[in-house]
């Protein structure tokens, strides 16, 4: 009877250590995003702002997974809504949402769960498929992003001023994204095969 009890115990603090851990994990992932959009930088030509975001977002998705990587994505868009300073410049509220580059931060939400799906079916585990992995999140962030942006620009001027322009610039957070990866790894404790 003592043996049972103290497995049931030791199990139920388990469980809560598990959900402080993921609570944790997600708020983490939400702060690195809100940091990484003060590293910006307005090109003089394009509404849209070069970030550290898409960094945030590639690494938090692989290492989060799916669901943790989405609640992330959620609480960051919350406290961007709620009036917090998280968007790129300092930026909150509603009207950056809805204003022209209000479609990355939306793409930010589906490419961290797109991205943290693939890790979740092994993406994660070879070079090759990480970067496959990295690709299909980017191409969700740029189509979310320049529709969204369509909309106040047009299609054609969207893509030049809104997708064009920073191809060079996601292929280096994407570099950056693979050689980090290892040592983030690393710090949560787990291994990517």
């Amino acid at each position: 009877m003592h043996t049972v009890m103290t497995t049931a115990i030791a199990k139920k603090l388990n469980i809560q250590r598990t959900i402080f851990y993921d609570l944790a994990l997600v708020i983490l992932g939400s702060l690195s995003i809100g940091l990484s959009a003060q590293f910006s930088y307005r090109l003089p030509f394009s509404p849209v702002p070069v970030t550290a975001q898409t960094f945030a977002v590639l690494l938090i998705g692989v290492l989060l997974g799916t669901k943790k990587a989405g609640a992330s994505l959620v609480l960051y868009l919350s406290e961007g809504l709620s009036g917090l300073p998280v968007f790129a410049g300092g930026k909150s509220g509603i009207a950056t949402l809805l204003g022209p580059t209000g479609g990355y931060l939306i793409g930010f939400l589906v490419a961290a769960m797109v991205i943290g799906y693939f890790a979740e079916k092994g993406f994660d585990k070879r070079w090759h498929t990480t970067i496959f992995a990295f690709l299909a999140g980017q191409a969700v962030i740029y189509l979310c992003g320049w529709l969204h942006l369509a909309v106040y620009l047009g299609f054609k001027q969207a893509f030049n001023l809104g997708v064009a322009p920073f191809l060079i610039w996601d292929a280096i957070k994407t570099g950056m994204a693979m050689i980090v990866l290892p040592g983030a790894w690393n710090l949560l404790g787990k291994r990517s095969g």
